[in-house]
C-alpha cells in the first residue's frame, strides 16, 4: 500500500498532487468536460489526501465538489487505478479489524439491515421496479427496468429448472419480489429469509395469499430441506470468514438432486474489506468476493455447473435507479434531507461508474451437490 498522509503539506503541493493524479485519469480540476470536477471548498484537497476514498465521498456529501457526470468521473478514476494510489489510515484500520473480528457474525449480521435496508420502504418503492428487486437487472431482451428485472427473475427460475410443487429457499429475499415471481409463475412453495425488519414486513404484505413464508432470520439458523436454493444480492454481506460456513449450510439444506443459484457482485481481486466510504455510509460489514474466494468456498461441497457474468448490466440498472430516485426527490425529501440526497446520489452513481470501469462484476453461478447426470444446460434464453 502507498500512503499519502499530507498532514503538513502546503496547500499548493496538495493541489499539485491531486491535479497530477487526476490527470492520469484524464480528469481536469475545475475543467469544463462533464467528468471534470469543480472544487468549491479548499478543504477538499486535504480531505482526499488524508482519507482517500472516504475523504472523496464525504467531501462530496459536504458539497465541497461536484461533477456534471459523477458516474463517468468515478469510472475514469477506477480505470486509471487511482484507488490504489491514495490510501488512508482508515483503510489500514478496516483491514486489521476484518482480520481480527468476524464482521459478519450472527450477532452483527442484522446491522446492515438496520442501517441500510430499514431506512424507509418509501425510498426503495420509488427507486426500484414494480417488484422492488434490489439487484442487477438483465437487459439483453428488455428496454425498461420492469422488463429487465422480470427477465432476470425468469432466467433465475429457468436456470434452477423450477417445477410446480418444489420447495424453494430464497436467502436474502428482500421485499419478496423473487419469491412472489417464482410462486406465481412456476407454482413453487417458497421460504424467504431476510435480516431487515422493514423488508420482512412489506414482503409479507406483497406475498399475501401465495405459498410463501417470510422470516426475519439469519441464514445460519435455518433448519429444513429444499429442492432449490437461490440467493440474489446477499452474498456480499457474508464475509470471507464465513464463505465456507455459508456454502456448507446451503449444501446441508439442499436435496441431493437439487440446484443452488448464487447471484452476487464480484471483485477482480481477493480482498478482506470493502471501500471505506461504502463501509461507513451504505453497507456496514460488507465485502465483495473474488472468483478465487468463491471457488475455494465451494470445494468439497458443490460441483460448478455454470458461471454467467453480466456485470456491465449493473451500470444500466444503477443509472435507472438513480433516474427514479432523482425524479421522486420532490416527494422523498419530506423524509430525507439534502445531505442524504448527495450521499445516495454518490452511492448510486459511483457504483455505476465502478461497473462501467469493469472493476466490479455480476455473477450468477449454478451449483449442484454431485453434478447433473448428463450435464447441465444453461438457460440464458
Amino acid at each position: 500500500m502507498q500512503y499519502s498522509l499530507a498532514l503538513h503539506t502546503p496547500k499548493k503541493k496538495l493541489y499539485d498532487r491531486i491535479e497530477h493524479l487526476l490527470s492520469l485519469a484524464g480528469v481536469v480540476l475545475n475543467g469544463r468536460r462533464p467528468w471534470d470536477i469543480q472544487v468549491h471548498n479548499d478543504k477538499f484537497y486535504y480531505n482526499v489526501m488524508r482519507s482517500g476514498s472516504l475523504g472523496l465521498g464525504e467531501s462530496y456529501m459536504n458539497g465541497w465538489w461536484d461533477a456534471a457526470q459523477l458516474d463517468e468521473f468515478i469510472c475514469r478514476l477506477l480505470r486509471a487505478e487511482l484507488d490504489a494510489k491514495v490510501n488512508s489510515l482508515q483503510d489500514v484500520i478496516n483491514y486489521i479489524g476484518a482480520m481480527l473480528i468476524n464482521l459478519q457474525s450472527p450477532e452483527r449480521s442484522y446491522e446492515v439491515g438496520r442501517k441500510h435496508y430499514d431506512i424507509g420502504n418509501d425510498l426503495y418503492e420509488k427507486m426500484l421496479d414494480k417488484r422492488m428487486i434490489y439487484s442487477c437487472a438483465f437487459w439483453k431482451y428488455a428496454s425498461t427496468l420492469d422488463e429487465a428485472q422480470e427477465s432476470k427473475l425468469d432466467m433465475v427460475c429457468r436456470k434452477l429448472e423450477l417445477k410446480p410443487g418444489m420447495r424453494v429457499l430464497d436467502i436474502g429475499c428482500g421485499w419478496g419480489g423473487m419469491s412472489q415471481f417464482a410462486a406465481e409463475n412456476y407454482g413453487v412453495e417458497v421460504l424467504g429469509v431476510t435480516i431487515s425488519k422493514e423488508q420482512a414486513s412489506l414482503a409479507r404484505e406483497r406475498c399475501h395469499g401465495l405459498p410463501i413464508e417470510i422470516r426475519l432470520q439469519d441464514y445460519r439458523s435455518i433448519d429444513d430441506t429444499f429442492d432449490r436454493i437461490l440467493s440474489l444480492g446477499m452474498f456480499e454481506h457474508v464475509g470471507y470468514k464465513n464463505y465456507r460456513t455459508f456454502m456448507q449450510k446451503v449444501r446441508n439444506l439442499l436435496n441431493e438432486e437439487g440446484l443452488f443459484l448464487l447471484h452476487t457482485i464480484g471483485s477482480n481481486i481477493s480482498r478482506k474489506t470493502t471501500d471505506c466510504w461504502i463501509q461507513k455510509y451504505i453497507f456496514p460489514n460488507s465485502m465483495l468476493p473474488s472468483a478465487k474466494q468463491i471457488t475455494e468456498s465451494i470445494e468439497g461441497f458443490f460441483v460448478l455447473e455454470d458461471w454467467h457474468n453480466f456485470g456491465a448490466d449493473y451500470d444500466k440498472t444503477l443509472m435507472h435507479w438513480f433516474k427514479n430516485f432523482r425524479s421522486s426527490w420532490s416527494t422523498l425529501k419530506k423524509n430525507y434531507d439534502e445531505r442524504f440526497f448527495r450521499m445516495w446520489k454518490y452511492y448510486l452513481l459511483s457504483c455505476a461508474g465502478s461497473f462501467r470501469a469493469r472493476s466490479n462484476q455480476l455473477w450468477q453461478i449454478v451449483l449442484s451437490p454431485r453434478g447433473i447426470s448428463g450435464g447441465y444446460r444453461a438457460h440464458y434464453k
